[in-house]
């Protein structure tokens, strides 16, 4: 018997959460529940986390969370409470299974059938975000090498487990040649490692397209946080429905379990939510949990209950549904099939492997380099001013320091010097000095004397090499 920790959630939770217990209860899982208060309630109490204190005990000592949907209400300073607990419990590793159930579901991707494991902990998801000046505002994406490795070499070792032939990773390093330069760096490093396993990288525009297009081409895929959140909601639009697919979170120590679709309260309480996201997500859990019998036993059901033809509402169609039903219905008929298999479908292949395969990753972190100070760019509220007007302030305020101005840019691109009249500026300027390494500690005179000068300072960014290499990104057009 397991006991794990369970949390109705938000607008449509309750209602698919009764359900997929139910289903579970009926096929005979060897659960113990314990129900934790989380969501829109707890963040009306005053907790702007969603969720209370003492329901971290329960998690913490269960180490298994089958969530329902929860609704994160605006503004106000909430922060998501997925993103909380994923980070808090460090489950590093998002899968999403998703393929087509064609001919029953309408796809037009009727060989869809992959994986993508999503990085759940860095990118911009880390939610640093800033007002800067009167017109720009800053989100901060945050790269690791530890975080990349750990989820490229889970996304192999994955593939590795499951007899998967390809992993694709997706980045945008042609732009952000620091961040996901790292990213698509690792993931090539990692790769060598697997030389049975085919690999392939595709800038994130063009392979989103190709995914759309032909999603068969593709198997197990690897991103960053929101790449990985996009996508993952594509390919389950195009292989059927959002409402058909689970998603699995996994850390060293912790598991999360959940559907991928939202709270949906517009249609809460009216018996019309499809269960099936967090039953797939529950049979995700029961894997992991070595129930491997009732999981197989559950999802032949559900199988043979889409082939029956009875569907919800999100699913229906003119040819293959011969019942349309509410969520209640839904899971009376998944029950009523329990010891039925489905003849169009292939049976369900849940444990099909033998014992459960743990994954443990371990990132073996590399030594730190020689850090050398090469300058600092400071960042400057400054309106209605030239960027010449502005380079002569920074100098003056530069003369008789060790730090020599160097560039200016606005919104990334280089307007001083030789700067072009039809580029268009902001409040907000970007202020390149250069200076060597025993200039470090001086930082604070330059700021000093940038004060004096009335030039406002909102922000500093030390500029360093490490071991030779350039930790800073070039200015567009430098």
């Amino acid at each position: 018997m397991s006991k794990i920790t369970v949390a109705y959630g938000d607008g449509i939770g309750p209602e698919i959460m009764e359900a997929t217990l139910s289903i579970l209860k009926s096929a005979g899982a060897e659960l113990e529940y314990d129900v934790i208060e989380i969501g829109e309630k707890v963040y009306k109490a005053g907790n702007t986390t969603g969720i209370a204190p003492e329901a971290w005990d329960s998690l913490r000592t269960n180490k298994v969370f089958l969530k329902a949907p929860i609704t994160t209400p605006q503004g106000g300073g909430y922060k998501s409470l997925n993103v909380t607990v994923r980070k808090t419990l460090g489950l590093y590793a998002n899968i999403r299974p998703v393929r087509s159930y064609h001919p029953v579901v309408p796809t037009k991707h009727p060989a869809m059938d992959m994986f993508i494991v999503r990085e759940n902990e860095e990118d911009l998801y880390a939610g640093i975000e800033h007002r800067q000046t009167d017109e720009v505002y800053q989100c901060l994406k945050l790269i690791s090498r530890p975080g990349s490795e750990r989820i490229i070499r889970y996304a192999f070792e994955f593939a590795k487990v499951n007899g998967r032939k390809k992993v694709t990773c997706f980045t945008k390093d042609n732009i952000m040649k620091m961040t996901d330069g790292l990213f698509h760096k690792i993931y090539d490093e990692v790769g060598a490692e697997y030389p049975d396993i085919e690999k392939e990288h595709q800038i994130i525009d063009i392979g989103t397209a190709r995914l759309a297009d032909t999603p068969e081409n593709f198997d197990v895929l690897v991103l960053q946080n929101l790449y990985g959140d996009i996508l993952s909601d594509v390919a389950a639009q195009i292989a059927g429905s959002v409402g058909l697919c689970g998603s699995s979170n996994f850390g060293d120590q912790c598991a999360m379990f959940e559907a991928i679709h939202g709270s949906a309260p517009d249609i809460a309480g009216k018996d019309l939510a499809n269960p099936s996201g967090l039953l797939q997500g529950a049979l995700l859990m029961l894997t992991h949990l070595g129930q491997f019998d009732v999981a197989r036993k559950i999802d032949n059901a559900w199988l043979k209950t889409l082939e029956d033809g009875i569907h919800t509402g999100d699913i229906s169609s003119d040819k293959h549904t011969k019942q349309k039903v509410g969520t209640k219905d839904f899971a009376k008929a998944v029950v009523d099939n329990i010891g039925n298999e489905p003849t169009q479908f292939k049976k369900s292949q849940i444990g099909a492997g033998g014992a459960k395969a743990e994954i443990k990753i371990k990132v073996n972190r590399p030594k730190p380099a020689k850090k050398e100070f090469e300058g600092v760019d400071v960042f400057v509220h400054k309106a209605e001013c030239s960027a010449g007007d502005l380079a002569a302030q920074l100098n003056k305020a530069s003369e008789g320091t060790e730090f020599e101005l160097e560039m200016i840019t606005n919104r990334g691109v280089k307007v001083w010097p030789d700067g072009f009249e039809e580029t268009f500026c902001t409040d907000h300027w970007r202020c390149r000095f250069k200076a060597g390494n025993k200039a470090r500690h001086s930082v604070g005179q330059l700021l000093l004397n940038l004060g004096a000068e009335s030039v406002d300072a909102i922000k500093t960014e030390g500029l360093y090499s490490f071991d030779g290499e350039r930790g800073y990104s070039l200015g567009q057009g430098q």
